[in-house]
């Protein structure tokens, strides 16, 4: 029988990439973690690695492994599921990674509902972005992630990972100067007003930055974007100073009067679904069930608050 350590092993690898960042990531030399995959390339009696310059890929016969010890680890996700449930009291850590303004406000809310019913529970919150904190959830840094789609550009779904939707968040075209475009205008004509405006957007790469991009293109312009952050804030705080225009959720409003002008959207494109995501098994668990229960009563709080009231 092949060694479940070592398996998890050649796992990490096919997800970190390297040899060093698995050995940075579960805190060993990478003279220790070559040494226990080559024990198991000694107990399958096959090469399951090559090189590739100065890396390393999985063979074909690797990849068979891969695919089944993450069989194996959703067995094991669903065990340590059933333990807990088991147990009177739910106890523990839990790993969470969360966008800006789900942590700013979906996230604090459902603490403090299980600080009430679950108090021995301890959550650790990480503001990472979701093209960071999902493959992060995968190689099991993470318990659950709290991530977002774009109308129109739908996130990769890997068949490790199970999610489950918890908001659309309305998103508007933020306007710097209140005079243009006139409230009346509809909403690709409000667009294609601010086409030679500076624009504030996410950076390179990002599925918002993509899917705003598309949304300005689609009106007839590339837009002159001047300013890249992933801070929704400093979006704000551009378009209120009038550097910027910008494309905000209603979320970043927590509830306040919006401080700037706003416009709608064109006709489906203006929601942001907010999901929550976990490896696939692990689901079932005391701890994220509690978490996603605290989370849809923290959404409820706020649907409907802010400018799309």
């Amino acid at each position: 029988m092949y060694d479940l350590h070592r398996l998890r092993l050649l796992r990490e690898l096919k997800h970190r990439g390297t040899l060093a960042a698995v050995a940075a990531a579960l805190s060993y030399a990478p003279s220790s973690v070559s040494q226990q995959l080559s024990q198991l390339e000694a107990e399958v009696g096959v090469p399951l690695l090559e090189p590739v310059g100065r890396r390393v890929r999985l063979t074909e016969q690797a990849e068979i492994l891969v695919a089944h010890t993450e069989a194996v680890l959703e067995r094991l996700e669903r065990a340590e599921a059933d333990i807990a449930a088991s147990l009177a009291e739910l106890t523990g850590t839990l790993r969470v990674a969360s966008f800006q303004t789900a942590a700013l406000t979906l996230v604090p809310a459902a603490l403090t509902l299980l600080r009430g019913r679950h108090p021995r529970l301890r959550v650790h919150v990480t503001h990472l972005e979701p093209e960071i904190s999902l493959p992060a959830l995968q190689t099991r840094d993470f318990d659950l992630v709290l991530a977002e789609e774009y109308q129109g550009a739908p996130n990769p779904r890997p068949s490790e990972l199970e999610q489950e939707d918890l908001l659309d968040d309305p998103l508007r075209l933020a306007v710097p100067d209140p005079s243009a475009p006139a409230r009346g205008a509809g909403p690709t004509a409000a667009l294609r007003a601010l086409a030679d405006h500076p624009w504030v957007m996410e950076p390179e790469g990002t599925p918002a930055r993509h899917w705003a991009v598309t949304l300005c293109r689609d009106a007839g312009f590339e837009p002159d974007v001047r300013f890249e952050t992933t801070d929704l804030l400093l979006h704000l705080r551009l378009v209120e100073q009038r550097h910027a225009a910008a494309f905000l959720p209603d979320l970043v409003w927590m509830g306040r009067d919006p401080s700037v002008p706003l416009r709608p959207l064109p006709r489906g494109r203006g929601t942001r679904r907010v999901l929550t995501v976990v490896r696939r098994g692990g689901g079932r668990h005391p701890a994220l069930v509690a978490f996603r229960e605290a989370l849809r009563e923290a959404a409820e709080g706020v649907h409907g608050a802010g400018p799309g009231r």
